[in-house]
């Protein structure tokens, strides 16, 4: 936690507290485990289909969990993307972990909220088609910077 407070913020500044987000995939033989604390992602491609694998510490989905709200008033709330959990926040990091079996052809996408901020649902779901990891990224990234993209792009593609 000192480090990451010691970590200067956005142009130099050394915020009292910016919570840094972490995802992450371990993987062994046909096992594969999710690990993440914050707003990062993990999306499994598989078939045809995109899954979402980890759930976001944010207070916007605080919101829809507990308060049951609809996506929409929660996005709209003024603080919906304030982290609920994250790196530094707290003395000792939880992390919430997904274990699951992996398939050829399984594609893992791992990135930061500025990606899939960016993109709807169906440009993320789309890049799969896509031959090559490499490929998939960059027409990620192109998206993401052509849309709406406020935040850092960071982003990792795994295929088995």
């Amino acid at each position: 936690r000192r480090l990451v407070l010691e970590l200067p913020g956005p142009a130099g500044r050394h915020d009292s507290f910016m919570g840094r987000s972490v995802v992450a995939l371990l993987g062994e033989g046909n096992r594969a485990a999710c690990i993440w604390a914050g707003d990062s992602r993990c999306y499994l491609w598989r078939g045809q289909r995109l899954y979402q694998l980890s759930k976001d510490h944010s207070l916007q989905q605080q919101l829809i969990d507990e308060q049951n709200m609809s996506v929409e008033d929660a996005r709209a709330h003024p603080s919906a993307h304030a982290l609920t959990r994250a790196v530094g926040a707290a003395d000792v990091l939880t992390l919430d972990v997904l274990e699951l079996e992996v398939y050829p052809g399984d594609t893992f996408l791992l990135c930061s909220d500025g990606l899939y901020q960016g993109l709807s649902s169906d440009a993320l779901g789309n890049a799969r088609s896509l031959a090559a990891p490499h490929v998939a990224l960059e027409r990620l990234f192109d998206g993401a910077l052509r849309g709406s993209a406020r935040d850092n792009l960071t982003a990792v593609v795994i295929r088995q």
